[in-house]
């Protein structure tokens, strides 16, 4: 009886412990293993055991700007004031240079966007005050980017109180910011920068090259910049931009190439004079032709920078290429008769790819490239 009491005992206090720990019922929805966000077996509140990154990479949206709602209304808090018309497709456009989906989105790992009264409860009097309540995350988000864009902090500057709000506001909200979107951000080419630097004061930089090439994301060297940067406050609606040049510190400046580049090679960026843009050929002396010239740097040399110099061998990547499906005129020679029969060691001795193809072992006085088994092709 007491061995049947003392299980009982345990069973109540495991599933009494467990219910306090657990995460809620949103969480039998996620489709990823526990593991991808936890280290232990059994997270709390307390000890979450967070996985290091790229778990922030698994907390927000990602969603083009096209996809997502063209105009949200916020009316939950509507005790004083009629409800706010938020364009949201236009603010989404530009979070790419603000932090993301995951400026507003954040901790949204399930599958569907989840609203923000999911975790910000509507009430004051909430149960835990370390997450903000609805009102104050809504003010929270619009006024860090506002007080700065306006200056303007008073509540009439986003709400119309009750009284003042007309049996038409909603359709002429609605028709106000229909079909408005951000107009398009002309990337520049090359931007050239003069420094004081001696012993180089130009840097030549190339926008597409990291963009096309590398792979780079906006956020990843535009972070933090607001509407300020390019829009005159005093003209908002004007369509002219003003750029506006920020007083930087040194390392401030250097601060987003050193994430990339080496931080002791001042000469690899900073020359007497501009520098054409990249060139494989030219600064490595491997031509990117047909099969090669539209992929990515990191589909041959990884993720890791700098980029290593890579072994020119097709095998080195190629690792598993069959003899089977391989096609011989992708190399700029289509076989013929009866070459087109015979095994690839037969021609590269010793699978050797490095080197010429050998003739000898059934023509004499054969030489590639003298003599071909096959005809040039186009890479």
């Amino acid at each position: 009886m007491k061995k049947i009491f003392a299980v009982i005992f345990v069973l109540f206090f495991t599933v009494g412990t467990y219910a306090q720990q657990s995460p809620g019922k949103d969480h039998a929805k996620l489709h990823i293993n526990c593991v991808s966000c936890h280290t232990c077996g059994l997270p709390t509140k307390d000890e979450p055991c967070w996985v290091a990154c790229p778990r922030e990479k698994m907390i927000t949206v990602y969603l083009k700007a096209e996809q997502t709602d063209e105009l949200v209304i916020i009316d939950q808090a509507n005790e004083r004031f009629g409800p706010v018309y938020f364009s949201h497709r236009i603010h989404a456009q530009m979070s790419v240079m603000l932090g993301g989906c995951g400026n507003c989105h954040h901790h949204n790992t399930l599958e569907q966007i989840l609203k923000c009264s999911k975790c910000h409860e509507p009430s004051r009097q909430r149960e835990n005050i370390a997450i903000l309540d609805l009102k104050g995350a809504y003010h929270r988000q619009c006024m860090e980017c506002h007080r700065e864009w306006s200056h303007e902090t008073g509540c009439k500057s986003c709400h119309i109180p009750i009284s003042e709000v007309k049996g038409s506001h909603k359709e002429e909200s609605k028709k106000q910011l229909a079909g408005k979107v951000h107009p398009p951000v002309t990337e520049p080419t090359k931007i050239v920068y003069e420094t004081n630097y001696e012993k180089g004061k130009f840097v030549t930089y190339y926008h597409d090259d990291h963009v096309k090439n590398f792979k780079l994301n906006c956020i990843d060297c535009h972070a933090q910049e607001s509407c300020t940067k390019c829009h005159d406050v005093n003209n908002p609606s004007s369509d002219k931009l003003k750029l506006v040049k920020e007083k930087k510190s040194l390392e401030d400046h250097h601060k987003k190439c050193f994430s990339c580049h080496a931080k002791d090679d001042c000469a690899k960026c900073h020359l007497d004079k501009q520098v054409e843009q990249f060139n494989h050929e030219k600064r490595t002396g491997w031509a990117l032709k047909k099969h090669h010239i539209n992929l990515s740097c990191i589909n041959c040399h990884g993720s890791k920078r700098p980029y290593q110099k890579l072994n020119n061998q097709c095998v080195s990547c190629h690792k598993n290429w069959k003899k089977e499906t391989f096609k011989h005129y992708v190399t700029g020679l289509r076989l013929t008769e009866p070459h087109s029969e015979l095994g690839c060691e037969d021609c590269h001795a010793g699978n050797d790819y490095s080197v010429k193809p050998g003739c000898n072992g059934c023509h004499e006085n054969f030489v590639y490239p003298k003599q071909k088994p096959g005809i040039l092709v186009g890479k």
